[in-house]
């Protein structure tokens, strides 16, 4: 005997349940929100009662709205998912829908007990209303019957007004600053919907923590306004950075403007940068789908000039206290190790420490404990005054412990050699890479060399840069030098050599190619310093290559031209060779 077919029954409380999946009241509105970025409206006015009254919430979208049938046949279709009924995304303003559980239309009650919906659409207004009461008395959600009213109405009305009333007193009421901030997160940046809580439009200043604005006219640029807030929450911010505007849109994905770059900023507080920036002056260096600006845009370049040192200054100033604390924290349990070094060593650790702990920021303690104590052991293992003391300490009759102690420094000697090696050939790396960026210039290369002449070979000692030549020359010979140079200076002057020899160096930026006239001009320099220094001067010119007029024949003895390529190479060579040598003494 076949008995009648089993059939589910869904219980009146699930409303209720439903209701309770949010984790607080301006979460549960914001769902109300997310209906309506789904309905493609561009307005949504939230207004929220004070506190400990009666008045409703009441939140106000101009999307599609509904008709009649929408209503029945979608919206009270509990927990069907609209993607699959009308796809990813809307079909006005092509947006990714947010709706996907099909149950967000019961948000509105965790914070209230009445519910009413009016909706516009097509001539028609159609509404409802819904009450907590009501499915109380009914077992299946199916049975309750909603007191439904359609009438006509103005055929250019369209959008749907959402009313919650009577609050549930044992909850706190919505704040409408927390709102404003559960907002932010995913609408902050669209130019194409705009959101009101209690009048006040959704800004950057809604985020919690330190809020700056301000106002500059760049040379070409123009006016330039940038509004950006550090957040202070525990947790970062779902779509951290500045947004670039041009013309009231939005440029492409939000930017740090070369604060993502900084290699002592800590890459955890990117995440509580929030901001925009408006410099329309850029309108003509925007590429043509708008989605991003021209990246060797000079107007692009001169506007992160601007702004980077504005962030760092508001970050130092927000977070500068608390890395300072988690300094001093860390400090206090290497004390000990740190006044065991020498002052000048004790110096460079702290700046060493000071670094690490910006970078890795909010990172545990025993994540950065370790990286600090292999700094501190890489220190003093470098030190050779222990080494010294013993040998110095030796009795000159104790012939064992005089070449013992020599054979313990031999051995520190070479385990430093083959660390100092290690760590230029790493220099070596870097300096490759800027040598081969067209944008690098004479002045970069000078700063990045003027501490490492150890790259033109090892027989050069003591330099000068070009600050300080005129000086030199005033102390090598006792009197002012007021040639007719005075002025245009070599990049470098290196001392004289084992052999009485100077060295002077002409720079020219990687991007040049070395040519007659840079010829002339450096063996000028030598002319006119010949006057003062008797010892013979060699000439080096550096460049990123030769140009075809550059003089191959004729020319002046020990003038020599190099490019930077070569250099490099030349370098790597020698510490290729000290490592093979060393690896062979050790053995």
């Amino acid at each position: 005997m076949t008995k009648p077919g089993l059939r589910f029954q869904v219980d009146s409380r699930l409303a209720t349940l439903l209701s309770q999946e949010y984790a607080s009241s301006e979460k549960a509105l914001k769902e109300l929100v997310d209906n309506a970025w789904d309905a493609d409206a561009e307005h949504v006015d939230v207004v929220l009662p004070p506190p400990m009254s009666n008045a409703p919430i009441v939140i106000v979208d101009d999307g599609n709205g509904m008709t009649e049938e929408e209503l029945r046949r979608h919206y009270l279709f509990i927990a069907t998912d609209r993607r699959s009924r009308r796809g990813e995304r809307t079909t006005g303003k092509n947006r990714l829908i947010k709706g996907r559980k099909g149950i967000g239309k019961f948000a509105g009650l965790m914070t209230a007990s009445i519910m009413t919906l009016e909706t516009r659409a097509r001539g028609r207004l159609c509404g409802f209303t819904l009450r907590l009461e009501d499915l109380a008395e009914v077992e299946d959600i199916e049975q309750l019957d909603l007191a439904f009213r359609s009438e006509a109405c103005d055929a250019e009305l369209h959008g749907t007004t959402i009313t919650l009333s009577r609050l549930h007193q044992r909850l706190a009421y919505p704040d409408a600053n927390k709102l404003r901030q559960v907002l932010l997160q995913d609408y902050g940046r669209q130019d194409d919907f705009h959101l009101t809580v209690d009048g006040k439009q959704l800004a950057v200043d809604d985020v919690s923590g330190s809020y700056s604005d301000s106002e500059h006219e760049l040379p070409e640029v123009g006016l330039v306004k940038l509004r950006f807030a550090i957040s202070d929450g525990k947790s970062g911010l779902r779509q951290p950075g500045i947004t670039l505007r041009v013309d009231g849109k939005s440029v492409g994905k939000p930017r740090f403007f070369g604060l993502d770059e900084r290699d002592d900023f800590p890459r955890k507080l990117l995440k509580k940068l929030y901001g925009e920036v408006d410099a329309d002056g850029l309108r003509d260096h925007i590429t043509a789908g708008w989605d991003s600006p021209v990246e060797n845009s000079e107007l692009l370049k001169a506007l992160e000039a601007h702004v980077l040192p504005i962030l760092r200054a508001a970050f130092e100033k927000q977070y500068r206290q608390e890395i300072q604390l988690a300094h001093a924290r860390l400090q206090k349990t290497i004390e000990a190790r740190l006044a065991k070094l020498p002052e000048h060593k004790r110096y460079f650790a702290d700046r060493a420490i000071k670094k690490i702990l910006d970078k890795y920021y909010g990172e545990p303690e025993s994540k950065v404990e370790p990286i600090v104590y292999v700094l501190l052991e890489a220190l003093e293992r470098s030190d050779y005054r222990t080494l010294l003391e013993h040998i110095a300490d030796s009795r000159p009759r104790d012939v064992a412990m005089i070449a013992d102690g020599l054979n313990n420094f031999g051995l520190a000697d070479m385990a430093l050699l083959v660390e100092q090696a290690l760590a230029r050939s790493i220099f070596l790396d870097q300096l490759e890479r800027l040598s081969q960026d067209p944008g690098t210039s004479e002045a970069i290369m000078h700063k990045a060399l003027e501490n490492a002449l150890w790259v033109f070979g090892p027989e050069y000692s003591l330099f000068s840069s070009n600050t300080t030549l005129r000086r030199q020359i005033e102390d090598l010979l006792g009197k002012r030098y007021v040639g007719e140079k005075a002025d245009q200076r070599p990049d470098l002057l290196l001392n004289e050599n084992l052999n009485g020899e100077y060295l002077l160096i002409e720079f020219k930026k990687p991007g040049h190619a070395l040519n007659h006239d840079n010829y002339l001009q450096a063996i000028s320099y030598r002319h006119e310093l010949g006057k003062y220094i008797s010892a013979p001067i060699k000439v080096l010119l550096v460049g990123g290559r030769r140009s075809q007029d550059y003089p191959m024949d004729n020319q002046e003895p020990n003038v020599l031209a190099m490019i930077f390529d070569q250099l490099i190479a030349t370098a790597r060579r020698q510490i290729q060779w000290l490592l093979r040598e060393l690896g062979g003494a050790e053995k």
